[in-house]
């Protein structure tokens, strides 16, 4: 008896520190993501941005995706790369003025996306 508790709360206890490690990784994960598209906006919003500062930021989403697949479905992360294309063919398009609304979601979604997978108590039930 008295081992099986010790058992049950030692998994209870190593499954609470794997939580807690996704929620930093995944937190670390988005405020890079954030600060690169953070960065991207300021760029668009001067009209100095071009095709290259576009493609930087997908090819560091393409990095962190390929991670994050473990951790976040497949439809958030989806949905990241339908704002950044996006974003991507204005700019290269030189439409800046379009590309500030798409940059401007891909922000929120940054800030808001790793919320729903830490552990809280609305997200555990």
């Amino acid at each position: 008896m008295v081992k099986s508790a010790i058992y049950i709360l030692a998994a209870l206890l190593l499954c609470i520190g794997l939580f807690v490690g996704v929620d930093i990784y995944l937190d670390k994960q988005f405020e890079e993501f954030h600060d690169a598209v953070e960065t991207l906006y300021k760029k668009v919003e001067d009209e100095t941005a071009n095709r290259e500062d576009g493609y930087a930021v997908k090819e560091m989403w393409t990095d962190k995706k390929s991670k994050l697949h473990i951790f976040v479905p497949h439809n958030d992360i989806s949905y990241v790369d339908y704002w950044l294309n996006e974003a991507c063919a204005l700019i290269y398009c030189g439409n800046y003025d379009l590309a500030l609304g798409k940059i401007e979601v891909l922000k929120e979604i940054s800030k808001t996306l790793p919320g729903g997978y830490e552990f809280k108590l609305e997200n555990v039930f």
